[in-house]
């Protein structure tokens, strides 16, 4: 029995689908065209689902070590308890992507898990390479530690949660909070996230399903490392399937699609970490491609993968 979308999300992809069969796809370095087509389908994603009434939003800033201001978007439950926060990142290949566009995913996690949330503009590639949106992330971090009083946050239970690019830099920041001996973690929440800059063989089973592609792949890591991209001197803070020693990283939630170019570094990723001792928790969506839970919202596979990223939430 071949692969084949679950059937559900095939239904919800069709309308998408038939668009897009008739554009061209975006040629492998074509970065603009790729911020052109999905940057819209993102935000229009981002408000299919009703935005919760009962989330509020306040802006923040941090300057990074280079001098750079960073916006961050606080989002807070009505009348929650102190207690956890996140630091997320939203997703794009790190070459596309805003904050403004990743509201309505953030406050429904916020609304349902009471945890509240930052979520972290960073700067994008290739006007920006590594280590840039990194660095961001962790300027990020440090100012949540220290506002943590005042926020009405744990400073011992911040994790960090990110899907597909934003996944990667979640689980890069915890690489290098681990170099740098802090601020600490205490949780990673990785979504379909882009682990391996060395993935570029494509998969025939699973290549007539891709939404994200291996020549945006192509695209995006070289955007990010420059030419560095696939070869052996990238750090485990920039691509973190290239990590060898995962002892002491925070617990870690991951999933994916079984149709998903991320699949194999992301099962990879949760082996590595298992054998290091960090406990893991790893979900394999049959039928499921990248970014499906955000298309296809209505589905089993959807509602499931929601309901236990709400759980890990709360279990920080």
């Amino acid at each position: 029995m071949a692969l084949s979308l679950d059937p559900e999300i095939a239904q919800a992809l069709a309308p998408m689908a038939g668009a897009m069969a008739d554009a061209t796809p975006p040629a492998v370095g074509d970065i603009a065209a790729r911020r052109a087509m999905w940057e819209p389908i993102i935000g229009a994603a981002g408000t299919a689902q009703p935005i919760p009434d009962d989330v509020k939003t306040s802006e923040h800033h941090t300057t990074a070590d280079d001098g750079a201001r960073i916006t961050m978007r606080w989002y807070t439950k009505d009348g929650a308890a102190p207690g956890p926060a996140v630091l997320f990142f939203h997703g794009g290949g790190y070459i596309f992507g805003h904050i403004d566009l990743f509201d309505g995913p953030v406050s429904r996690y916020v609304s349902a898990s009471g945890v509240p949330m930052l979520s972290v503009e960073y700067r994008r590639a290739p006007e920006h390479p590594f280590p840039a949106p990194l660095e961001d992330a962790y300027s990020a971090l440090r100012w949540l530690h220290a506002h943590a009083a005042e926020l009405g946050v744990d400073r011992d239970r911040i994790g960090v949660m990110g899907d597909s690019a934003g996944g990667g830099m979640a689980a890069g920041l915890t690489i290098l909070a681990r170099e740098r001996g802090g601020p600490k973690i205490a949780r990673q929440i990785l979504i379909m996230p882009m682990l391996d800059d060395r993935t570029t063989t494509p998969d025939s089973h699973i290549a007539p399903y891709l939404l994200w592609s291996y020549d945006d792949s192509l695209t995006a890591w070289p955007a990010l490392l420059g030419e560095a991209a696939g070869g052996p001197g990238v750090p485990a803070t920039a691509a973190p399937a290239r990590l060898e020693d995962a002892t002491g990283l925070p617990p870690a939630y991951i999933e994916v699609g079984q149709l998903d170019v991320f699949r194999d570094e992301d099962a990879a990723y949760a082996t590595k970490l298992s054998r290091a001792g960090v406990p893991v928790e790893f979900h394999l969506h049959p039928g499921a491609p990248h970014e499906f839970d955000s298309i296809a919202f209505t589905s089993g596979v959807a509602r499931r993968a929601i309901t236990d990223r709400i759980r890990v939430l709360k279990s920080i």
